[in-house]
């Protein structure tokens, strides 16, 4: 009798319970399910939902799928079976930050994707067993907003001594020597660790590339032990980490001071374990209940300051100003890049921008952010309609409120915002403080 085969979401669960049962479990026979056609398959189409630009060999997946994107896992499977695959160059492409600086990212070629998203499948729920629970970026179930509202809780529990972490360079700094040993704490497969070990070495001799299916499971790996050090510290302290993201909080005591200060030398010393150094200019310990005293972390603000209704002090989160001004940005480039599109689709791709944007920025204390940006859309968009009728001004009286949010789009961009704040104000029912 013939015994059928495993498939994908079953193979995965099965790693990740024997991952979980047995820590120091050390697995081989990746390979034969990372060649599979279904894990292939699996790892496009994630890869397609995920879109982006292509690769350095221009290939898009336009003409993939023109030509059936099951030639491409096909030929795939076959080199990987044989050991001829060979990675791509990445396409590297500048994304300016603040402070004139730069952050390069790494775009691999359609099918190197695939196979890397083929490798994280296989990989990832033997590293998820070992993560801790202090970490956040890009883990299943897990998310900025949790994070946050971690910190928030330990504010809340009046732990006001705050480590604000900023590691420097840390995706491009990485070791692959200290990197490539805890992948084989837990993997003795000799081919997956050589496939590895290439994609690694495809960038040079440090870092790992950002944009890469297989980056971000990496870079959790490298801080898994300062996780579980910190941890141990649970009762006492707060811990958070979203990626390169880091904070950790304690009481402002004597004790809670000399506990911050030694979990800033851990994280330091844990860090130039692995290549990467502390930025000077950025990392700091900040009391919050000192007056003015403000740090961030995920893009928002955190204060502490008393509430209008009941005089409680409560911890306030807020979007940092750069994030408002740079969504604003994003408006005026669309509509601007749009003047030849008529209004309800200009409208519908600044849609797009808002949402996303107040999507993510709910959570906080984000009302007169959300108004100010409610404002400035608006006033984008009636300056861009009046334009089109080679007018001047914003049309506030040749236009009405039921024509911008009615006739120009059909979920206008003030909902998306006033959902939000509906949304968040019914979040915070159970804390009016907060």
């Amino acid at each position: 009798m013939t015994k059928p085969t495993i498939n994908l979401q079953e193979l995965r669960a099965k790693i990740g319970h024997r991952a979980k049962s047995a820590p120091a479990h050390r697995f081989w026979g990746l390979h034969v399910h990372l060649v599979k056609l279904d894990t292939l398959e699996a790892a496009y189409l994630e890869a397609k939902r995920n879109g982006g630009a292509p690769g350095s060999d221009g290939e898009t997946f336009e003409a993939i799928e023109e030509r059936g994107c099951g030639e491409l896992l096909t030929e795939l499977a076959a080199e990987l079976r044989t050991g001829t695959y060979r990675p791509r160059p990445y396409r590297r492409r500048e994304i300016p930050k603040e402070g004139g600086k730069v952050r390069v990212i790494s775009i691999p070629a359609i099918r190197d994707r695939v196979v890397q998203g083929a490798l994280r499948l296989i990989l990832e729920p033997i590293f998820e067993a070992d993560f801790s629970d202090s970490s956040f970026g890009a883990r299943p179930k897990r998310s900025a907003h949790q994070a946050i509202e971690k910190v928030r809780t330990g504010l809340r529990q009046r732990r006001h001594r705050v480590v604000d972490v900023d590691l420097s360079r840390y995706f491009d700094t990485i070791r692959h020597d200290r990197m490539l040993a805890k992948v084989a704490r837990r993997v003795v497969d000799g081919k997956v660790l050589a496939m590895v070990k290439q994609f690694l070495k495809s960038t040079g001799d440090r870092g790992v590339p950002q944009g890469s299916p297989l980056s971000p499971l990496l870079a959790n790996l490298a801080l898994n032990d300062l996780d579980h050090m910190l941890d141990r510290g649970s009762g006492f302290i707060t811990y958070a980490r979203y990626l390169d993201d880091m904070v950790v909080l304690a009481p402002d005591s004597a004790k809670g001071r000399a506990w911050a200060d030694r979990a800033l030398e851990r994280i330091r010393r844990e860090a130039e374990a692995i290549g990467v150094s502390l930025n000077t200019e950025k990392t700091r310990i900040v009391t919050i209940t000192d007056d003015r005293a403000v740090f961030a972390f995920l893009g928002f603000e955190f204060r502490w300051v008393p509430s209008k209704k009941t005089g409680w002090w409560y911890p306030c989160v807020t979007p940092r100003p750069k994030k408002v001004t740079s969504v604003l940005r994003k408006v005026r480039d669309t509509l601007r890049h749009g003047r030849h599109l008529p209004m309800q689709a200009a409208v519908a791709q600044v849609n797009l921008i808002v949402r996303g944007w107040v999507n993510y920025f709910r959570v906080g204390n984000s009302s007169q952010a959300f108004n100010k940006v409610k404002y400035h859309v608006e006033r984008k968009v009636r300056r861009f309609a009046a334009k089109k009728s080679k007018r001047t001004g914003f049309g506030w009286k040749r236009w009405s409120s039921e024509i911008v949010y009615g006739s120009w789009v059909s979920s206008g961009t003030t909902a998306s915002c006033t959902r939000a704040r509906k949304r968040a104000a019914a979040e915070r029912i159970h804390n009016p403080n907060g």
